[in-house]
């Protein structure tokens, strides 16, 4: 029923799709040789900015005219969306006697959660991504192909790389190389199809923020991108880079100390991995609203958490945001001159996520410093056991 909804919603509304029409693009600029990194979408003037390879990838959409593609792509992600949800409740440990009642239900309302939504709306590859990283993420670390998808999935979009970090810091250093060789090797693929266009990309056009959008525009929400809106500037400059800094060293400390917690930790590692995506998008200089669809595992986990009162509002709390659409009723749709009063709104995801950091950090301290108390008051009931035992011990101490 939420789908069908969904499908009349977009279609009464005329939904573009515009970056798959992007996608199109580039995977023509391919098929005929053109400069992939000069093409301008015709009408939206929106240039390529995904990695050679990606483009390879998207030549497959050329075979299609625009109006059946557009519902293939909107196929697509139905099925990836329930395939997101599927390995969110893995990730999270939810009892496999439920798990497909839940998938069901949750990719009904998933539909309507704004990063979701929006990913729908553009046709973007957000989903995707997803996936690939959730694939690897749910395998067991003694697999020898984890860490293929994360590679595959940077190889495509650059940003999940952090994966690959967060994997070696956490001691999967296998799973961290074949992740790394896995980017490698398509980067390679992409050089020896596209030797200029990959030149381009690596040397110049990968660091070219300006290339993605505006910084400023409240689709942004990045981190970056709430420090410009509430400077009311179009570069944050210092502020932006020193703020930037302490939350990377925070998220990325978080994760990992998350992701080798196991032994005081439920879900550590799934912690430790949604904690790594939140430091992405926060740190990244653009991250718009739809790439923040790792709210799913994030609402997964809280989720199956949520058992007392306090964990059950902190789960209502979060969903409810993500499913606000909040930042589209702010005034300014440039973002620029935005009153104070809706800095929170037009910036709602950043603050999300270190909320969720800083939590979890102070949950991890307790779990840890309760584990050392156990430990030290285990320690003293041996002591005073084998002192009962042995007077001598009591004369020599």
């Amino acid at each position: 029923m939420s789908l069908a909804l969904f499908t009349w919603f977009r279609h009464s509304h005329g939904a573009t799709m515009v970056d798959m029409l992007v996608y199109r693009a580039e995977g023509q600029a391919v098929v005929r040789g053109e400069d992939l990194y000069a093409m301008r979408l015709p009408g939206w003037d929106l240039p390529a900015t995904y990695p050679p390879f990606a483009a390879m990838l998207f030549v497959p959409s050329t075979w299609f005219g625009v109006s059946t593609l557009r519902v293939l792509v909107m196929l697509l992600n139905y099925a990836l969306l329930a395939a997101a949800v599927h390995l969110s409740l893995k990730l999270a440990g939810w009892p496999k006697q439920h798990r497909g009642a839940a998938v069901i239900l949750a990719t009904g309302l998933g539909i309507w959660l704004e990063p979701v939504f929006t990913t729908f709306q553009y046709g973007q590859v957000n989903l995707g991504i997803l996936c690939l990283v959730l694939w690897d993420l749910t395998r067991p670390d003694r697999h020898r192909l984890k860490g293929v998808g994360i590679g595959l999935a940077t190889a495509i979009k650059i940003t999940p790389g952090l994966f690959a970090v967060y994997l070696l810091l956490t001691g999967r250093v296998r799973a961290a190389l074949v992740s790394a060789g896995t980017f490698l090797a398509a980067g390679l693929i992409g050089w020896a199809v596209l030797p200029d266009a990959s030149y381009g990309f690596w040397t110049t056009y990968l660091w070219d923020p300006s290339r993605v959008g505006v910084t400023v525009l409240v689709d942004n929400q990045s981190l970056r991108g709430a420090v410009c809106r509430l400077l009311d500037v179009n570069d944050p400059g210092l502020v932006g880079l020193i703020a930037s800094a302490l939350v990377a060293t925070l998220g990325l400390g978080v994760a990992v100390l998350a992701g080798r917690s196991a032994r005081v930790l439920r879900r550590a590692d799934a912690w430790g991995a949604v904690c790594a995506a939140l430091t992405a998008l926060l740190v990244s200089p653009i991250s718009w609203t739809h790439h923040w669809v790792w709210c799913v595992p994030l609402l997964a986990l809280l989720a199956v958490e949520a058992r007392t009162r306090g964990r059950q509002v902190l789960f209502g709390l979060t969903l409810l945001v993500f499913l606000s659409h909040v930042m589209w009723t702010v005034p300014h749709r440039w973002g620029r001159g935005v009153d104070w009063y809706w800095q929170l709104p037009g910036s709602i995801y950043p603050p999300i996520a270190i909320a969720v950091l800083a939590v979890l950090g102070v949950r991890l301290y307790r779990a840890r410093q309760q584990a050392v108390d156990a430990a030290g008051g285990g320690a003293l009931t041996l002591l005073t056991a084998r002192l009962d035992r042995d007077p001598a011990l009591t004369n020599r101490t």
